[in-house]
């Protein structure tokens, strides 16, 4: 898609397995869909906001619109960009990094989430590793910061072996009880000594003035 005023639709992150990329709106409805398969064990919440307990064609609008969302509100001193993960061009999850007055604090955080068919693949840690790669390599970012629920292990265990340092504990509240989340951080300098997969990095220049830079 070549989109001359909004040159974040040509940016593309590829690892040996993926590319990541804003999605098409087809392809977002793609991704909408795959919610409807299920996330995670309806038993468990990971997340600290519980979309996923949304009635199945309420989630998959809440998808899409918060795709939308991170677009429409986006400006250089607070982005989020929502990155569409794709394995052999079909959608497998998402994955976000969004910084605020990033200029400024060389700060970048990031989320995601898995289709539970292509979990377990070890994906998560391949698409987490392009988002960062595209913080530090491509952004010039400082610190990169993450949080998942205390007892959600396969994102804690992404992060770790990622070599996030944990960075204490969260009250929260997860639907109606309280909840803990373990906070994750990692420096430049941490990131360039391990750097898991090679990751390429395309359009990013005429991107960098709506990051700020």
């Amino acid at each position: 898609m070549n989109v001359t005023h909004w040159p974040l639709y040509g940016l593309r992150l590829r690892t040996p397995r993926l590319e990541l990329r804003l999605p098409s709106t087809e392809e977002l409805d793609a991704l909408a869909q795959l919610s409807l398969a299920g996330v995670h064990d309806p038993g468990t919440m990971p997340f600290a906001v519980p979309w996923t307990d949304l009635p199945p064609a309420e989630r998959a609008r809440s998808v899409m619109q918060f795709h939308w969302r991170a677009m429409g509100n986006w400006t250089p001193e607070d982005w989020d960009l929502q990155l569409c993960v794709f394995v052999d061009g079909a959608v497998v999850g998402t994955q976000g990094v969004g910084g605020r007055n990033f200029a400024i604090l060389k700060e970048v955080h990031t989320g995601s989430w898995l289709g539970r068919d292509h979990q377990g693949q070890g994906i998560g840690t391949e698409m987490r590793a392009a988002v960062l790669d595209l913080a530090f390599a491509g952004l010039n970012a400082e610190s990169a910061v993450t949080a998942a629920m205390a007892d959600n292990a396969a994102s804690n265990a992404v992060s770790r072996k990622l070599g996030y340092q944990p960075a204490g504990l969260a009250r929260t509240r997860v639907r109606d009880a309280l909840g803990y989340e373990q906070r994750f951080t990692m420096d430049r300098e941490r990131w360039a000594e391990r750097r898991p997969v090679p990751v390429e990095i395309a359009g990013l220049a005429l991107c960098l003035p709506l990051f700020g830079l």
